[in-house]
């Protein structure tokens, strides 16, 4: 059997930057744990798999190691592949995952998600926190991840993790943040627990960003840098219980998966 397999750097308008994944098109599921071992052969942050299903396209991810509820980067890669490789003739694509409905449109080169908000609430800072990301803590919240409020952009870029005792805590994953110099926020991205040391561009933690950049700058429409080594820039919206998250995406690279 035969499967063939696309590679798209999500939220980057050239190769080489951005967030790389795997999507694949199927016509029928695949075992699960077939599924993973793809995505651990492929060793990329996230491998994505769809299934049609009617109008609605059926999707789960994959990092090398588990599968997750929810990916932007990911999402925003699956989309490209179905409108540029499989020429979908329409504006919009409507997702399912275990995290609920998703859609994606496109306007021109820009692609957006629409993502559910979720709000981080507060945590408070501790010393284990602040050990384990090797920071001086402004505020620590928590949504579905670890959310950590950093002084500047500066401080964000310098921070360097203890990926061992950050694995340790209660959370898939350490967004840490602040507000940025170019840009309206950065951020960066640890989940060494779930088999992501760092994460190149994260759609999915702009969940949570949005809602709380939003808040603190009084606006609803901002824009956002994840300043990790390949970098990528994201167009953001709040709107109401929803966000918008824009961005563009290249094709790298395209081949088959030989199962014998």
């Amino acid at each position: 059997m035969q499967l063939e397999f696309h590679q798209v750097d999500a939220f980057s308008d050239r190769p080489f930057s951005g967030n790389p994944a795997m999507v694949y098109r199927l016509d029928t599921w695949l075992d699960d744990e077939l599924m993973q071992k793809i995505a651990a052969e492929h060793n990329l942050a996230e491998t994505a798999f769809l299934v049609r299903e009617d109008a609605v396209w059926h999707i789960r991810w994959f990092t090398p190691t588990t599968e997750v509820p929810l990916c932007g980067h990911a999402t925003l890669a699956s989309a490209f592949v179905l409108f540029e490789i499989y020429k979908e003739p329409v504006e919009r694509l409507d997702f399912i995952c275990k995290s609920g409905p998703l859609s994606v449109s496109r306007e021109g080169k820009r692609l957006w998600l629409d993502f559910p908000a979720i709000a981080p609430t507060e945590v408070g800072v501790t010393l284990e926190v602040e050990r384990a990301l090797g920071v001086k803590a402004v505020d620590v919240l928590g949504s579905k991840e670890l959310f950590v409020v950093l002084e500047s952009e500066q401080a964000v870029l310098d921070c360097q993790p203890d990926m061992v005792a950050l694995a340790k805590l209660p959370w898939p994953g350490a967004i840490v943040t602040a507000k940025g110099n170019k840009h309206d926020f950065v951020s960066r991205y640890f989940a060494p627990a779930i088999g992501i040391n760092e994460d190149p561009v994260t759609g999915s933690t702009h969940c949570s960003l949005i809602p709380y950049w939003s808040q603190r700058l009084s606006k609803s429409s901002l824009t956002a840098y994840q300043c990790s080594a390949r970098g990528g820039e994201l167009f953001c919206q709040l709107e109401g219980d929803r966000v918008s998250i824009g961005g563009n995406a290249t094709l790298v690279a395209s081949g088959k998966l030989l199962l014998g």
